[in-house]
């Protein structure tokens, strides 16, 4: 089904990995795409309760864009018409889906590669890995949601610096500075990772989407705005299956199994 990525679901868990290795797992619009389709099955898929985005190789999760293969308009560049068919697709259906996405970051991530971790919602990194606003080495801006989420997690400040310099931001300071959730060394990632989709996909799936669709919403609301989602998503959480397994175990003192429905 897919000639760019690969894609597996089992235990309620889908992962999803860019296989373009040998250019760094570059992104493509095929591969673009793809991803998109990707992340539409996820969501309509019942059985999946958090999706795995990685990168194939040890070396890149993705060095960004693939400029060899930059559409042309009467032989210029139409990075515009790019971005609003293949790169803005992808990154609402990442922000829209209902469950959570953890970006696995084994290495590179520069420019919309970077763009495309900061777009999930957690992030765990290799020390070693690093992650840079590239596009300011080729004259451009960052893109694919970047200067929407960049200031968010770092401040304008910071923000700036790492855009106007494109300088790299390896796991540990990424850690540190909250471009991501966590940094751990190379043969720890996988256990850590798995340790984190463990949790996910016996989490109350409903509940973390909520939380997911609100918290978008709190970026661009005000407090009265919140207040009345939170009333209006919670009155639906506690209508659900997982909400009456959340009360039974309370109330009787062992640990819940969710059904995520």
């Amino acid at each position: 089904m897919y000639e760019h990525l690969l894609y597996s679901c089992l235990d309620g868990v889908c992962r999803i990995t860019l296989n373009r290795p040998h250019v760094y797992n570059a992104l493509s619009p095929a591969l673009l795409r793809e991803l998109n389709t990707a992340f539409e099955t996820a969501g309509a898929d019942d059985t999946v309760r958090v999706v795995v985005l990685t990168g194939a190789g040890d070396k890149a999760f993705s060095s960004g864009a693939d400029l060899k293969e930059t559409p042309t308009t009467d032989g210029k560049p139409n990075l515009g018409d790019t971005l609003r068919t293949t790169y803005n697709p992808l990154i609402r259906c990442m922000r829209s889906l209902p469950k959570p996405i953890i970006a696995r970051v084994n290495g590179i991530a520069a420019g919309a590669g970077s763009s495309l971790a900061l777009a999930c919602d957690l992030v765990i990194c290799t020390d070693s890995a690093y992650f840079s606003q590239i596009f300011v080495n080729i004259g451009l801006m960052p893109d694919a949601g970047a200067t929407f989420f960049l200031p968010r997690l770092l401040g304008p400040q910071l923000a700036f610096e790492l855009s106007s310099t494109g300088r790299r931001v390896y796991g540990p300071e990424a850690t540190r500075i909250g471009l991501v959730n966590r940094s751990v060394p190379v043969g720890e990632l996988d256990e850590v990772v798995n340790e984190t989709v463990a949790y996910y996909a016996s989490a109350p799936t409903r509940s973390i989407a909520a939380m997911k669709k609100v918290f978008n919403q709190s970026l661009y609301s005000d407090l009265d705005q919140m207040l009345e989602q939170e009333a209006d998503n919670q009155n639906e959480l506690g209508q659900s299956a997982d909400f009456g397994e959340g009360l039974q175990s309370f109330l009787g003192k062992r640990p819940a199994k969710f059904s995520g429905k």
